[in-house]
């Protein structure tokens, strides 16, 4: 289970060793929107040589109708990616055409056909709000979900996507429920985005409290601080577990049945399906040594 992605510029390795230190279920090495254009070339390198022998990197390449995505590419798939980070495509179409260039790339050199999955940032181009529901069946890379605001604001030439509270703005509060929807309607987890002012603990702890509570399965981070906060947020707590525990040995105990009382509340089949689906979850927890 990944509660947290770390992004980390690809073009400092001091940044790198410190981002590998962070706790964070996975990284993200990021040759994109962090790096400078001129940058590139040596950042893949740093990118290849941080990447060989870990387990849960990932790399964001540059869109992948990009002759840099090529190149990303061809740099960090030998050293065996966890996944790879797809920002600003149109519609899942793109992801079908990185499935096949990250297929070429795995027989080139011999990687486990399958193995390296794929993360879009599904919201990044306006276009894209229209087409969520292509991700559906469009690839068994597809290992979630995820949007971004700042892109997708930077597109429409707005001046700001949060209010004066630090609320998401209705279209951009729009962009995060169809992830959230596309993720669920393709089987796959949702995982919200950035919380951007990386000296606002309190404001993290809400904003991946209120995540969690959504449906969302992790968030992005952009600073090691907010590792810790973010991980915290997404563990179940005990309270929860044992109303868990409870509602499924109440259906155990009674085969068949759609509706049963709880507490004096009625539960149904939904109640059910959840309870199962946060006892796996604190399971996958245990097994990763999470307290």
């Amino acid at each position: 289970m990944t509660r947290s992605f770390l992004f980390v510029p690809a073009d400092s390795e001091r940044k790198l060793q410190k981002a590998a230190a962070a706790g964070a279920d996975a990284l993200i090495v990021d040759l994109e929107d962090s790096v400078a254009a001129n940058a590139r070339p040596d950042a893949r390198i740093l990118a290849r040589e941080f990447l060989a022998g870990k387990e849960n990197v990932w790399v964001r390449i540059n869109p992948v109708d990009t002759d840099d995505a090529v190149a990303d590419l061809e740099a960090v798939m030998p050293s065996v990616p966890a996944g790879i980070v797809l920002p600003k495509p149109h519609s899942a179409a793109a992801a079908i055409e990185l499935d096949k260039r990250i297929a070429t790339l795995e027989s080139l050199h011999g990687i486990e056909a399958g193995r390296t999955k794929i993360l879009p940032l599904c919201t990044e181009h306006p276009e894209a709000l229209f087409t969520l529901n292509s991700y559906r069946g469009s690839t068994p890379r597809l290992a979630g979900l995820s949007w971004g605001a700042e892109d997708l604001s930077a597109a429409l030439g707005a001046m700001a996507n949060r209010d004066a509270s630090g609320a998401w703005l209705p279209l951009y509060e729009m962009a995060r429920s169809l992830c959230l929807l596309a993720a669920a309607a393709a089987e796959v987890a949702a995982f919200d985005t950035v919380f951007t002012n990386f000296k606002d603990s309190d404001g993290l702890r809400r904003y991946a409290a209120t995540a969690r509570r959504d449906g969302f399965s992790g968030m992005l981070a952009i600073h090691p601080a907010q590792v810790e906060i973010i991980n915290l947020a997404f563990v179940p707590t005990g309270e929860e577990l044992e109303r868990a525990a409870r509602i499924v040995e109440l259906f155990d105990s009674n085969p068949g049945a759609g509706t049963l009382g709880l507490d004096g509340k009625m539960i149904d089949r939904p109640h059910f399906v959840q309870a199962k689906r946060l006892l796996d979850t604190a399971g996958k927890l245990k097994e990763k040594g999470t307290e």
